[in-house]
């Protein structure tokens, strides 16, 4: 009983970080009044946060293998509630902005440091369900944002809802010294201090061990499209391309997390029975994604909903399906640098969704605004992503399974010493 109750104090953390991160997506229009800030400026909030979770995975990474993963919760939810509070009272947009950057530094250090409790607390055969859950259930925090959040900002203000944000913040504080522990009762945990040299020598060692560039690639192929689709082009797509209404687009969302949610289960079961098939399965979830944007930018028109609501789900599967890169990360590292691995192969979808959103927007403010013919154009940029991923998680899978052979085989010969 005590691995989930430190678990799921960990996923609290999670789904509060997931709840601040996307506060400011269903507060946009109250946000542009409050610091009177137009549609160019409103975006840099967006990303701005994407940036600073990303360049911070590998520092955090870093600080979870020195610090554990009791230490970062604690840290990160500090972060988070002192800036929801700062945007709870401040009018000042450039205060506001340093604001999101702190809930940013929070955000980034939470996800792989719950993740990191994982393999300490639970049997390897639940390791890949289990984390599988962490990614899914964390996804409870954007629901938290869109209705009670978002009815509370409309009924009692911008203050009271962010107040409250940084109130929630708060409480995982307490509940998080309070349970998580970062292995248990007489598992030994160290960590040795290193300088700057040594830790520069970890973080391209960690590099180059084929698992972890295996994962990061996996990270990236998988999660991309999902990611810039939800945060940043999937609504205007939907609505200025394909002319739905905002509340059917909003509903297509609803059915993105209803799909991410039940494929991660069928995920993390099949990559927990079957660990070495879990290249294959990530390669058929990225060439899902390429075929059916493919069917869907072929079209001359706009596409039947029908089929609309088959790409949403299908690009979904992304999602829960990135979580096998963090598998990969756990299967060929050592435990003391496994935060580290964690926060490299973190930065791959987030990075190729910076990418790919600043390059979308460039190619529609060239191709004169939101229209079918600028949006279709903007898409296919993700064909140069899938290609990159493709390609690197075919090289760094090699190199993982002749490294797992040679390790086999030093066994092998060491048994027969013996």
């Amino acid at each position: 009983m005590r691995p989930w109750i430190v678990w799921a104090t960990g996923l609290l953390a999670y789904i509060v970080a997931v709840l601040d991160r996307t506060t400011l997506g269903v507060s946009g229009l109250p946000a542009a009044e409050r610091f009177a800030a137009g549609p160019g400026l409103l975006s840099v909030f967006v990303v701005l946060q994407v940036v600073v979770y990303a360049g911070a995975q590998v520092p955090a990474g870093l600080l979870l293998d020195r610090y554990g993963s009791r230490a970062l919760i604690v840290a990160g939810a500090t972060l988070m509630a002192a800036g929801q509070l700062i945007l709870a009272v401040t009018e000042s947009l450039p205060l506001a902005i340093a604001a999101r950057a702190v809930v940013g530094l929070g955000d980034a250090v939470t996800f792989i440091s719950v993740l990191r409790l994982v393999p300490r607390w639970f049997a390897p055969r639940k390791i890949p369900l289990v984390t599988q859950l962490t990614g899914i259930c964390g996804q409870l925090g954007q629901v938290l944002s869109a209705v009670p959040f978002l009815a509370l900002l409309s009924a009692s203000g911008w203050t009271a809802a962010y107040s409250s944000a940084a109130a929630f913040g708060a409480l995982v504080v307490v509940l998080v010294a309070a349970l998580v522990r970062n292995a248990p009762d007489g598992v030994a945990v160290t960590a040795e201090t290193m300088g700057v040299r040594e830790t520069i020598a970890s973080v391209k060692t960690v590099w180059l061990r084929p698992g972890t560039r295996l994962g990061f690639f996996t990270h990236m192929g998988t999660q991309f499209s999902v990611t810039v689709f939800a945060l940043m082009w999937g609504v205007p797509y939907l609505t200025v391309a394909q002319g739905l209404s905002a509340g059917m687009a909003g509903t297509l969302l609803t059915i993105s997390v209803v799909a991410a949610i039940c494929a991660g289960v069928v995920i993390g079961i099949v990559t927990g029975r079957l660990p070495h098939r879990r290249s294959r399965l990530v390669l058929g979830i990225i060439a899902t994604n390429a075929a059916a944007w493919t069917v869907v930018l072929a079209l001359p028109g706009r596409a039947p909903l029908w089929l609309l609501v088959v790409l949403i789900v299908v690009i979904s599967v992304g999602g829960p399906g990135s979580m096998v890169g963090f598998d990969f990360a756990r299967t060929f590292n050592p435990s003391s640098t496994l935060g580290t691995a964690q926060g490299m192969v973190n930065m791959g979808g987030f990075v190729a969704s910076l990418v790919l959103m600043q390059a979308m927007g460039l190619i529609l403010q060239a191709a004169g605004g939101l229209s079918f013919d600028s949006f279709r154009l903007a898409w296919t940029l993700q064909y140069a992503v899938w290609a990159l991923a493709v390609v690197g998680i075919l090289i760094t899978r090699r190199k993982a399974r002749r490294l797992l052979a040679l390790q086999d085989d030093r066994m092998l010969l060491e048994g027969i010493d013996r």
